[in-house]
C-alpha cells in the first residue's frame, strides 16, 4: 500500500505532510532516473499557492543535481503540463498543486511521457527512495549538472492550442469566469477574449493564500450572481489547477456534468473525433446520460 502517493500524486499540508525535503528527493530520483539514458528533460508547472514556489525550487535543485534539465512553465494548468509533455517529448512532467484544496495544502503530481499518471512501478520506486530503502544516488558533477530552463513558451503553446479548437468567433458572447485565484487567472481571459468574447472575470487576483477561498468550482454562488446581474450568456468556474470546471447557464443555473459530457460527445462525434464513438464515464454519469 502506497505511503505517500495517492490517486492525485503526493498531497498534504505544506511542510507537514509534504515537506521541501520530499520535493528535493523526488526531483533527485527522477533527475537521476532519466539522466541514465542521456540528458533527462522534465517539465514543471505550478499553481498560485504560496508554497508552490518553494516546491518548484526544491524540485529544480534535485533534478539538476542529478543531471537532468528542468523546464519551467511557471504558473499554468495541469492539462497544459499533460499536453506539453506529450507534444514536446519530455521524459515526464510535474504539476505542483493540491487542486481544489485550501492554500495550506499542496501536492506533487507526476505525469509520464504520454502525459498520463505514472506507472505503479515508478510510484513504488519513489516511495522506496523516500523511505531510504534504495540508498544514495550519485550527484552529477562538472558539465553533467543539469540546467533550469524557462519554458513559458510551453504554456503559450497550450493557449494557442485551446484557441485553435474553436470553429467560429465568439464575438457577441458574454462569458463569466471565476478563476479561483488559481492557474487560469490569466489564461482563461486570454483564450476567450482572443476568440472575441466579452469576459467578466472574478477571483483573478492571486496572492498565494486566496486560491479556492470561497471561490472557484467548489463555491459557485459568486459566479451565479455575476451571470444573473450582468445578463451573461454562460459562466465557467475553475478550480485551483483547472483540471475541473463547473458551468452555469444564462440563468445562473448549474449545467450538470452529465450534460457537459453529452454535449462534448455530440460535438466530437459530429466532427469525426470521438474515438470508437464512445464516451467513458463513471457509473454515476452513466445513470445521468
Amino acid at each position: 500500500m502506497a505511503k505517500y502517493f495517492g490517486t492525485d500524486g503526493f498531497r498534504g499540508r505544506a511542510n507537514i505532510d509534504l515537506t521541501v525535503e520530499h520535493a528535493f528527493k523526488i526531483g533527485r530520483y527522477l533527475g537521476w532516473k532519466y539522466a541514465t539514458t542521456g540528458v533527462g528533460k522534465i517539465v514543471i508547472g505550478k499553481d498560485t499557492r504560496l508554497s508552490s514556489y518553494m516546491y518548484e525550487s526544491a524540485l529544480i535543485s534535485g533534478i539538476v543535481a542529478s543531471g537532468s534539465d528542468a523546464y519551467l512553465m511557471h504558473v499554468t494548468t495541469t492539462p497544459s503540463v499533460s499536453y506539453i509533455v506529450r507534444l514536446e517529448g519530455f521524459d515526464c512532467g510535474i504539476m505542483i498543486s493540491a487542486s481544489h484544496n485550501p492554500y495550506h495544502d499542496n501536492g506533487i503530481k507526476i505525469l509520464n511521457g504520454d502525459g498520463e499518471k505514472i506507472e505503479d512501478a515508478l510510484t513504488d520506486e519513489l516511495e522506496a527512495y523516500l523511505d531510504g530503502e534504495l540508498g544514495e544516488i550519485p550527484y552529477a558533477t562538472d558539465d553533467k549538472i543539469g540546467r533550469a530552463i524557462d519554458h513559458a513558451a510551453g504554456r503559450n503553446r497550450y493557449i494557442g492550442y485551446l484557441i485553435s479548437l474553436a470553429t467560429h468567433s465568439y464575438r457577441g458572447i458574454k462569458i463569466g469566469l471565476d478563476t479561483a485565484n488559481g492557474s487560469t487567472w490569466m489564461i482563461a481571459k486570454n483564450v476567450f477574449e482572443t476568440l472575441g468574447a466579452e469576459t467578466y472575470v472574478i477571483h483573478n487576483t492571486p496572492n498565494g493564500t486566496n486560491i479556492n477561498e470561497n471561490c472557484g468550482s467548489t463555491h459557485i454562488a459568486a459566479l451565479q450572481e455575476l451571470v444573473r446581474e450582468k445578463h451573461l450568456d454562460i459562466g465557467f468556474a475553475f478550480d485551483g489547477d483547472a483540471d475541473r470546471l463547473i458551468a452555469v447557464d444564462d440563468r445562473g443555473e448549474v449545467v450538470d456534468g452529465d450534460t457537459t459530457l453529452y454535449l462534448a460527445g455530440r460535438y466530437m462525434h459530429a466532427r469525426g473525433k470521438l474515438t470508437g464513438n464512445t464516451v467513458v464515464t463513471t457509473v454515476m454519469s452513466n445513470l445521468g446520460l
